[in-house]
């Protein structure tokens, strides 16, 4: 017996504006905590965004494991193979339950000497070092909410995810200004105080994803269980997830490295840098919202052989996401002052992110091209080649470029911005020549091994 929705035809629509407010609210759950505290200390903010760096680098850990979920268990629904999807969520909750707890103790124990590695200004260590080991002291509980969620999304459910990010704002904003403005005679706690209402309402939404998940697909955590299913769920959940975690974190810690490149610039340019990027992040969500959309459609049609309905729905869902990043990137362009306004009303961060978001015009468009064609690809069980070109670009345009041009001959944040343009459409480029060559039709899909 079904126990999704997957008989009735699911469109991209359908599965995308869900998708589109869940992120847009992650979204602004940062901008949130970036908004706030810079009503109380541009250094916090400073502080709070160096240790979200790290923290995203984490993320990916938990991300191998809940994307490899989320092709699995569209492919399996997509080939009506309704207990190996059961099975497969067990597999990955569990899987990440322990990768999340052993983290969690690692990020505890190790926060200030991560920091140091990162060059942080003295000024900032205090604060970042604290919200390093509260909020990724408890990244085992955004583990479980990722892979819960991948798992409601790929049976269809994607509005429940977003009303439980609905619900995850709210409690947020709400800690956040207790604990940074101080009502009733709450005590100001500024960067303290935000990462306890970070974690408090991340608790939160995971007893609540847990019952939602048991609600609509009749799941429920069974240790013993667990310990009997196939070795092969574990097998293709990796087999996915580690090559998709290598691109991930090849990308994040690149990151770090340009991070690492613009604090010797100073503290000003990485607070204009996260200011830029907040703003950014709304830039790029569309795109985002249709490549997850994207990906559990092409894993229904993978799982149901239709090859040539994969083929045309990646690039239908491409042209979207093209137009619509460049429209919203220039819109943005022509608003940046009032929207970095919003943060700050410092003549010289107004000044360097005003160019910057007029870089975004050509950035964004390259970056639609990779979210959109390598989930794409990731569907259809193409996974390694866009691991091996993301290495090859970071490392070896964006990184070293950021360095020439914005360290080397000191062009500041613009030689950063058109490192990561670089990357961004040569990595487009090749992604989309792969797709089109359909050399991705070869490749061994997961379902049909499984199934052998």
């Amino acid at each position: 017996m079904s126990l999704t929705k997957q008989d009735r035809k699911i469109t991209l629509f359908a599965l995308t504006w869900p998708i589109f407010i869940e992120v847009l609210l992650h979204m602004l759950m940062g901008n949130a905590d970036t908004l706030m505290l810079s009503q109380y200390s541009d250094q916090s903010v400073a502080a709070v965004g160096v240790s979200n760096q790290i923290l995203f680098l984490l993320i990916v850990m938990f991300g191998f494991i809940a994307t490899g979920t989320t092709i699995l268990v569209a492919q399996y629904l997509g080939a009506k193979q309704y207990k190996n999807a059961k099975d497969i969520s067990s597999v990955s909750i569990s899987a990440n339950l322990l990768i999340g707890l052993l983290i969690s103790v690692i990020i505890y124990i190790a926060s200030e000497d991560i920091l140091h590695l990162m060059n942080i200004p003295e000024e900032l260590l205090g604060e970042a070092t604290f919200y390093l080991q509260v909020v990724g002291g408890f990244s085992f509980v955004q583990a479980l909410i990722m892979t819960a969620g991948a798992i409601l999304k790929s049976y269809g459910y994607t509005k429940d995810t977003m009303y439980l990010t609905i619900g995850m704002n709210i409690l947020n904003i709400i800690g956040n200004y207790f604990f940074i403005f101080g009502p009733f005679g709450f005590p100001i706690l500024g960067v303290q105080g935000v990462a306890i209402s970070t974690v408090v309402s991340r608790i939160i939404g995971l007893v609540v994803i847990l019952y939602m998940l048991k609600q609509r697909v009749h799941f429920t955590l069974n240790i013993k269980e667990i310990f009997s299913l196939p070795v092969h769920h574990l097998k293709n959940l990796l087999r996915i997830g580690v090559p998709t975690a290598g691109e991930q974190f090849s990308y994040n810690t690149s990151q770090m490295i340009i991070t690492v490149f613009i604090t010797m610039i100073g503290t000003e340019a990485l607070t204009t840098k996260i200011y830029t990027q907040n703003l950014m992040m709304l830039i790029l969500l569309f795109s985002l919202a249709v490549s997850q959309g994207t990906q559990i459609l092409i894993g229904y049609l993978i799982g149901a052989k239709d090859y040539e309905g994969a083929y045309k729905r990646c690039l239908q869902s491409l042209y979207a996401g093209v137009a619509i990043s460049t429209i919203m990137a220039i819109i943005f362009s022509i608003f940046s002052d009032t929207l970095l306004g919003i943060f700050t009303s410092n003549e010289d961060i107004l000044k360097t992110g005003g160019i910057l978001i007029l870089l975004t015009i050509i950035l964004e468009p390259g970056r639609a091209f990779n979210m959109i064609i390598i989930s794409s690809l990731r569907a259809v069980g193409d996974i390694r080649f866009p691991t091996y070109m993301a290495i090859i670009s970071m490392w070896g345009l964006a990184v070293p470029i950021a360095y020439i041009l914005g360290i080397h001959f000191e062009l500041g944040l613009v030689g950063v911005w058109i490192a990561f343009i670089t990357d961004e459409w040569f990595r487009g480029i090749v992604m989309l020549h792969r797709w089109k060559s359909r050399a991705w039709e070869s490749k061994q899909f997961i379902t049909r091994a499984a199934a052998n």
